[in-house]
C-alpha cells in the first residue's frame, strides 16, 4: 500500500531532521521524506500540528507468557504497547518456565509476528533457568533471534558467571542487561532504605545494593571487553559509576524506568503498593541525578520495566505486595507531560531515548526516518490533554502509579510497517488493518 503523512513536523534525532515535511509510505517502507512531496491519487493521513518520530521502542517489558496469562499476554501487551505508542518491545524472560531454549524464543518471535502489532524482540536468559549457575545456549539463543541477555529480576550473584556471559556475548555483538541487585545488602527490603521507610517501619532495601554489582559489572565489562547494558538504574552513586566508565571507554549503556524519573520515596506515606517496584523508588537527589542524566546521555534510553500483576497480589499491605508497575500506556504521556513540557529534557533528546538509542541496542531496524528505512512511526500531539484512567487500559493489569493524572502530550497514531495499528488512542487489530486497505 502507497500512502502520504502529510504536513507533520518530522523530528528524526539519527538524521537530524526537524522540519515540517511529508512521508511518503510504500510497501511498508520510506520512500520519501521532504517538504510539499507531490503525489497524486493516494491515500493521505493529516499529521499537521502532530510530531512525527521514529517509532518508539521500549527495550524492557514483562508479557508474562507463558505461564502466568491470568496478569498479561503476548496478545494484550502488545496492544498496550501500540496504545502507548511503542512499536518494539524487548520481552523479558522472567516468564513459567524462564525463556532459555531457542524453541521459546523463536516461538515467542513468531507469536509477535502473527499479532501484527508491535515487534516482540526475544531476550531470553543469561543462565538456565534464571538460576545464576550455569550460563544458557548463548550462541543457539541468538541464532534463534535474542536480542540480548537477562536474568531481570534476579541478579547473577556469581562473578564467574557473569564474566563468563560477557565474553561470549562479546562474541555474539548482543549485550548482556543486568538486573544489578546484591541479594545480601537487599535483605528481603520491600522499599528503600531511608528516612521514610524508618518512618513508616517498612522494611528496606540499601542503595548500596544495585551500586555495588553495578561497579562490578562494569568492572567486568572493562576486564572483558563485552557490553554492559545497565537495566533500571535508580540511584545517583549508580550514575557517576556509569558516567566514569562511559569516559574510560567501558562499553557500558543504561536504561532509566519513568517512575525513578518521576516518583521518589516520598510517595510511600500512603503504603500505596502501586508505588512498590525493583529497584525501589529511591530519595528526591537520586531521582534528580536520574533526570540530569538521561539529559546529558549518560543514561542512554527510557524503559518502562512494565511489570503487569493480578489485584489480588497488588491490593495487599506493602511488606506482601508483588514488586512491579506497568507503564507501556503511560510512558509517553507522564514524560511528555512532567520532563519535556517543563523543560527538564528537549523533545529531540526525548525521541533518542525511546527510539534512536533502544532500536540501536537491540538491532531494531527502526529508530530513524529515512528512505529504505521500515515506516515504523510515532506520531504525538504535544497539545493532547488526557486524564489518565484504568479502564481505558488495553492491559489486563491495573498496577500503575501514575492513574488519576491529568497530562498534556500523547501519542495519537502508532505505525508499523506501514500499517496504522493506533489511531487517536484506539488499537487497530492487523486483521482489520488489512481489511481496510487505506489509512
Amino acid at each position: 500500500m502507497r500512502w502520504l503523512l502529510e504536513g507533520g513536523r518530522v523530528l528524526d534525532p539519527a538524521s537530524a531532521i526537524d522540519e515540517v515535511a511529508d512521508v511518503l509510505i510504500e510497501n511498508g517502507q520510506i520512500a520519501a521524506v521532504r517538504p510539499g512531496l507531490e503525489v497524486s491519487d493516494i491515500p493521505r493521513v493529516d499529521a499537521r500540528g502532530r510530531v512525527v518520530c521514529p517509532g518508539f521502542v521500549d527495550m524492557h517489558v514483562h508479557l508474562r507468557e507463558p505461564g502466568r496469562s491470568d496478569k498479561e499476554t503476548v496478545d494484550t501487551g502488545v496492544r498496550a504497547a501500540v496504545r502507548g505508542g511503542f512499536v518494539a518491545v524487548g520481552a523479558m524472560p522472567n516468564t513459567q518456565p524462564p525463556m532459555d531454549t531457542p524453541e521459546m524464543v523463536e516461538s515467542l518471535a513468531r507469536r509477535g509476528r502473527l499479532l501484527g502489532l508491535a515487534h516482540v524482540l526475544p531476550i531470553p536468559c543469561i543462565t538456565r533457568g534464571m538460576r545464576g549457575e550455569r550460563l544458557a545456549e548463548l550462541g543457539l539463543l541468538a541464532a534463534a533471534g535474542a536480542v540480548g541477555f537477562s536474568d531481570d529480576g534476579r541478579c547473577v550473584m556469581n562473578a564467574q558467571v557473569m564474566r563468563r556471559a560477557l565474553e561470549y556475548a562479546r562474541m555474539l555483538d548482543r549485550p548482556v542487561i543486568g538486573h544489578e541487585e546484591d541479594e545480601h545488602l537487599s535483605n528481603g527490603g520491600a522499599v528503600h532504605e531511608g528516612a521514610h521507610s524508618a518512618r513508616l517501619g517498612l522494611p528496606a532495601m540499601a542503595a548500596a545494593a544495585e551500586e555495588v554489582i553495578v561497579a562490578r559489572d562494569v568492572i567486568l565489562a572493562e576486564a572483558t571487553g563485552g557490553w554492559l547494558h545497565v537495566a533500571h538504574v535508580s540511584t545517583a552513586r549508580s550514575v557517576a559509576i556509569i558516567r566514569d566508565a562511559k569516559a574510560r571507554g567501558v562499553r557500558v549503556t543504561a536504561e532509566v524506568t519513568p517512575h525513578h524519573l518521576l516518583l521518589d520515596d516520598g510517595e510511600l506515606g500512603a503504603y500505596d503498593a502501586s508505588m512498590k517496584m525493583n529497584p525501589p523508588l529511591r530519595e528526591a537527589r537520586d531521582r534528580a541525578a536520574l533526570v540530569e542524566a538521561l539529559a546529558d546521555g549518560t543514561i542512554d534510553c527510557i524503559a518502562t520495566d512494565h511489570a503487569p500483576h493480578t489485584t489480588a497480589e497488588k491490593d495487599v499491605e506493602m511488606g506482601c505486595a508483588a514488586f512491579g508497575v506497568i507503564g507501556l500506556e503511560t510512558a509517553v504521556p507522564v514524560l511528555l507531560d512532567r520532563l519535556v513540557r517543563t523543560g527538564h529534557i528537549s523533545l529531540t533528546r526525548f525521541v533518542d531515548a525511546c527510539s534512536t538509542r533502544p532500536a540501536e541496542i537491540l538491532r531494531y531496524e527502526g529508530g530513524r526516518i529515512a528512505p529504505g528505512r521500515p515506516a515504523s512511526l510515532t506520531v504525538l500531539d504535544l497539545e493532547k490533554v488526557e486524564h489518565i484512567a484504568a479502564e481505558a487500559f488495553e492491559s489486563k493489569a491495573r498496577n500503575c502509579p501514575f492513574v488519576g493524572w491529568t497530562v498534556q502530550g500523547l501519542p495519537m497514531m502508532t505505525i508499523v510497517d506501514g500499517r496504522i495499528v493506533m489511531r487517536d488512542r484506539t488499537v487497530i487489530d492487523a486483521t482489520e488493518s488489512h481489511r481496510q486497505q487505506s489509512p
